[in-house]
């Protein structure tokens, strides 16, 4: 059993400081701390950090405690102001400063609109009930704060986004990372991309964006996980996929592990030398430290292992796609970038 503390997305700390705002704005008090009820049938409540009330308007605001998950919302004070709205306008999201906008189609939310994802929206209309309000969200540093996300790749723009399924953030979880995948997928085959790029870190992304011309919406925030990327286009293909990364990282995929993340899988010796026809370099690779070790033991004997891992990673990523019409290619780099394999 983990000893992680859970934590709070921003759309649960925007949906509680949206109830306390509008309950202010109807009786002058605001409740505190504000109970909310989540999607799976919780019910935190949260302190409240500000108290405004005018005349026109309440606002009130929430520190986010993502609790030991390592998130760049941590500590971020989420803000909501309600106003009343016109009669039978319902509920009204607006971005207040620090809460992106949406200027690329095939994310869940309209071109224009507040980056505020459905289910924070439809927790927020179930704390309104009936009523007719404008919500503003804002986040303090919110604009400075979403450049360490991938909301400018994916054309959120002006600040982060008020995320959440559940309201709860689980401790190092991946669910982030991945539906940050999918929403890539999205946007590249919204935007009528035919050539999309998948890299294991930021040297083999700029390797194959250089390579292949490639702008910067069709490259994938892979990373380790190389079977979200493969399992996503399988259902939502494009027409051709590069996947590029270090030796040990493809070499992992070549052995047919899908998440390529140290603490998961590790780089089988045994396996590199199996590729190997000599048996003497073969030998040397079974007993080398590290991946770039083997590579640069073939590259002085004349042995191209990075082509010959590239090929057998383009054979598990088609594996995995199960026939799904895309082009697969791989590219294998040194630490330094150089191209060291290829395939497909």
């Amino acid at each position: 059993m983990s000893d992680l503390r859970y934590g709070w997305t921003t759309g649960a700390c925007a949906t509680a400081a949206t109830k306390a705002a509008h309950t202010a704005l109807l009786t002058g008090e605001f409740p505190d701390p504000v109970e909310i009820v989540l999607p799976k049938g919780q019910r935190p409540a949260f302190a409240l950090a500000v108290e405004e009330l005018t005349a026109a308007s309440a606002t009130a605001g929430i520190v986010k405690d993502a609790g030991d998950d390592p998130d760049v919302t941590h500590g971020a004070l989420i803000r909501s102001t309600v106003r009343p709205g016109p009669p039978g306008s319902g509920v009204v999201f607006r971005a207040g400063p620090g809460v992106g906008t949406v200027t690329k189609p095939g994310l869940p939310l309209e071109v224009g609109e507040p980056a505020i994802n459905p289910v924070p929206r439809a927790m927020m209309r179930e704390v309104l009930g009936d009523a007719d309000v404008i919500v503003e969200i804002s986040v303090d540093r919110g604009e400075e704060l979403a450049r360490r996300t991938w909301n400018p790749r994916l054309g959120i723009l002006g600040g982060l986004s008020i995320l959440g399924t559940t309201g709860i953030v689980v401790p190092y979880s991946c669910s982030a990372w991945i539906e940050s995948i999918r929403r890539g997928v999205d946007v590249a085959r919204a935007a009528g991309y035919t050539h999309v790029a998948g890299a294991t870190g930021s040297t083999s992304e700029k390797v194959a964006a250089e390579l292949y011309g490639l702008p910067e919406d069709a490259l994938l925030d892979m990373g380790d996980f190389a079977g979200a990327v493969l399992k996503y286009l399988r259902r939502h293909p494009v027409p051709r996929l590069t996947i590029a990364g270090g030796i040990g990282k493809l070499a992992k995929l070549a052995n047919g592990h899908l998440d390529l993340h140290s603490k998961r899988s590790q780089v089988d010796f045994a396996a590199l030398a199996s590729l190997i026809a000599d048996p003497v370099v073969a030998e040397q690779v079974r007993g080398a430290n590290t991946a770039l070790d083997a590579l640069q033991i073939c590259q002085r004997a004349g042995q191209p292992l990075g082509d010959l891992v590239a090929a057998r990673a383009r054979d598990v990523a088609l594996d995995t796609l199960r026939g799904a019409p895309i082009e697969v290619d791989i590219v294998v780099i040194d630490r330094g970038g150089t191209i060291v394999g290829r395939a497909g």
